[in-house]
């Protein structure tokens, strides 16, 4: 048996363990009110995705959450090439950063829901949790470019676009993948977690508030494996496609 498949028996077979552990609870507990089964949840699950609205629900969370992540890929990207350049302006961010890491989530969305309509909150937070991830880790991707590769390309006079294509890029993009990695998921679960708080109308966060203030609680375990399933898509979507991105220039 090949390495891909054995990763991929062993993972299903993690997968049934816990989906045996969680029917054995609701079991137990033999109340849907309290802990569903994975049966009920998944025919609720699948219930809900033969309705349009269910779709476009889920496209009007995933494009607020994904545009506030690309907002902080473009930011955090922007920052670390100035700081990079700026021991000082560095010293000034990284306080703000750390800060931002230590804030509970939930101040954030307090905040920014005084501050800010409540439709954009979201964005704002998923963006916010993701940028302290994208900026530390492009700096690091840039502190280890080869300063030898810098110096020869200052010799030839490499014009700046080709030294960022061939050298720069090459050094920052494993980084870039990995603060992906570690961040895609933060900001979907940041992103919902808004939601949750701030109910915009026509969003995931607003169905699991609804969810749970009228107690279906099958309805509310539903939405919340389609906020996991969801998170899985758009982490293996948006690695992927970074891993284009690192075989072309590779």
């Amino acid at each position: 048996m090949s390495a891909p498949a054995r990763k991929a028996l062993q993972t299903l077979a993690v997968l049934l363990f816990w989906l045996l552990v969680w029917a054995l609870a609701a079991r137990a507990v033999g109340q849907a009110l309290l802990l569903p089964s994975p049966l009920e949840t998944g025919r609720e699950l699948v219930t809900l995705a033969r309705s349009a609205v269910f779709w476009l629900t889920v496209g009007k969370s995933v494009l607020r959450v994904l545009a506030g992540i690309l907002l902080a890929v473009l930011l955090g990207a922007a920052l670390a090439l100035l700081t990079h350049k700026s021991p000082l302006l560095k010293a000034l961010l990284a306080p703000v950063m750390t800060l931002v890491k230590s804030t509970p989530v939930a101040s954030f969305i307090i905040l920014a829901l005084v501050w800010l309509g409540r439709g954009i909150v979201p964005l704002v937070i998923a963006a916010l949790m993701v940028l302290p991830v994208v900026w530390s880790n492009v700096s690091q991707g840039l502190a280890g470019i080869d300063p030898q590769l810098l110096e020869l390309a200052a010799v030839y006079r490499l014009p700046k676009l080709r030294a960022l294509r061939r050298i720069t890029w090459p050094s920052v993009l494993p980084h870039l993948r990995a603060a992906l990695r570690s961040a895609l998921g933060l900001g979907w679960k940041a992103g919902v977690a808004a939601e949750v708080l701030t109910v915009p109308p026509g969003s995931i966060g607003k169905r699991i508030y609804e969810a749970k203030l009228y107690l279906e609680t099958t309805e509310l375990f539903a939405w919340t494996a389609a906020v996991v399933l969801v998170s899985l898509g758009i982490e293996r979507l948006l690695l992927r496609l970074v891993e284009r991105g690192e075989g072309r220039h590779a």
